[in-house]
């Protein structure tokens, strides 16, 4: 299982694809606070809860200072139509080889149903303008996530 980070630690930088092909770097948002997270796959019932949440979000986020990323392992076209099923407004990124997963610690052991598997660790990260991790969040819930982190980051929910 992969290292998990801590409040404090420098966010790991990536560069990814986005649904539409387009390259997209972690160091593109230097400067200002973004809200990465982790789900395990686009067009499913707990993915889609969060990602239409962020998206419902997306304009009181960035009036609040904050942009939003969302990563998965699925290929940017799977990430296209799941925009375009959802009417998603967050940028979806492919990271089709797990590097980005792993060197944020959302990937590795995790329970599901029980039993010890290995998978996508459903996780957020929180990263000021410097690039540095403020909440490390991990195994977190699809439902109410949103409203959660909220009131953990003091915003108005």
């Amino acid at each position: 299982m992969s290292d998990r980070l801590q409040p404090g630690d420098q966010a790991p930088d990536f560069t990814l694809p986005d649904d539409t092909g387009a390259t997209v770097r972690l160091s593109d948002f230097r400067g200002r606070k973004a809200i990465v997270y982790f789900y395990p796959a686009a067009m499913t019932p707990g993915c889609t809860t969060q990602a239409c949440d962020f998206s419902e979000s997306l304009e009181s986020l960035r009036r609040d200072g904050y942009e939003v990323l969302g990563i998965s392992k699925d290929e940017p076209g799977k990430l296209a139509k799941f925009r375009e099923r959802d009417a998603l407004t967050i940028p979806l990124l492919s990271d089709e080889s797990l590097e980005v997963h792993r060197a944020y610690g959302a990937y590795g052991e995790k329970k599901l149903y029980g039993k010890t598997v290995e998978g996508v660790i459903r996780s957020t990260f929180v990263i000021d303008a410097d690039g540095v991790i403020v909440h490390a969040l991990y195994n977190v819930k699809a439902t109410g996530h949103v409203a959660k982190l909220r009131r953990d980051l003091g915003l108005a929910v």
